[in-house]
């Protein structure tokens, strides 16, 4: 379960943060924070995993709040001022959305502040054991399928689509293979060839310029053998 609070000055901005999050499973909202200040209050006493935040607040500006936090959880700004995303990243947010924002950006933004931080995990029942895993969501057939990252096998490419293999079923999503990879722990996953990227953990075998995935056998690219050396070494 991800605990979220959403820290804006404007009502229509939570309800339309709510209404996203209320999309997805295992999103909780803890609070509506209109002010930083107010947030602040609420944090010295509970903890939560994601913060949405505005920059242009009254009494405490967005990052001056944030930097007023010892241990600050994920932050996603929502702002419509997009010339401090570079502050916001020295800052260490997750994502910088910029208003207005849609469902699609919104869920990448999720995807981002879940997939970069062990302490933000969505709650996921796995057959093997009934542990927390990570997870992402990826939008498929006009609905959006919950996976846990560790069953990706691998992703092809096919054009402005992408197949994602789990250990399951394959999930054809229309997002292109580099921007899909953006979303996905870079430790996980490896680019071998410029249609495919491998789970290093499902690798069962490395011959030649093949490698072995289950009853799959993925090709490795020529500019991409270096990859397949760093991971021998």
């Amino acid at each position: 379960m991800i605990k979220y609070l959403i820290i804006d000055d404007e009502h229509i901005a939570h309800d339309i943060i709510k209404g996203y999050c209320d999309l997805l499973p295992n999103m909780k909202l803890m609070k509506n924070c209109y002010d930083a200040l107010e947030a602040f209050e609420y944090l010295n006493k509970d903890k939560v995993d994601l913060i949405f935040l505005d920059l242009n607040m009254p009494k405490l500006k967005g990052f001056e709040f944030l930097k007023t936090l010892p241990s600050p959880p994920k932050v996603i700004v929502t702002t419509a001022y997009k010339e401090y995303a570079l502050e916001g990243y020295e800052l260490n947010i997750a994502d910088y959305l910029l208003k207005p924002f849609g469902f699609e950006r919104f869920l990448k933004a999720i995807n981002k502040a879940v997939s970069s931080s062990p302490a933000v995990q969505l709650s996921t029942e796995v057959v093997e054991n009934s542990t927390t895993a990570k997870t992402i969501f990826l939008h498929s057939n006009k609905k959006y399928i919950q996976v846990v990252i560790d069953t990706i096998q691998y992703i092809e490419a096919a054009g402005n689509y992408a197949k994602v293999i789990t250990t399951a079923e394959t999930i054809t999503v229309r997002e292109k293979i580099s921007d899909l990879l953006e979303s996905l722990p870079k430790d996980y996953f490896l680019q071998v060839h410029k249609s495919f990227a491998v789970a290093t953990k499902h690798i069962k075998s490395i011959e030649g310029n093949r490698i072995g995935i289950g009853d799959h056998i993925i090709p490795i690219g020529k500019i991409y053998k270096t990859n397949i050396i760093q991971l021998l070494k």
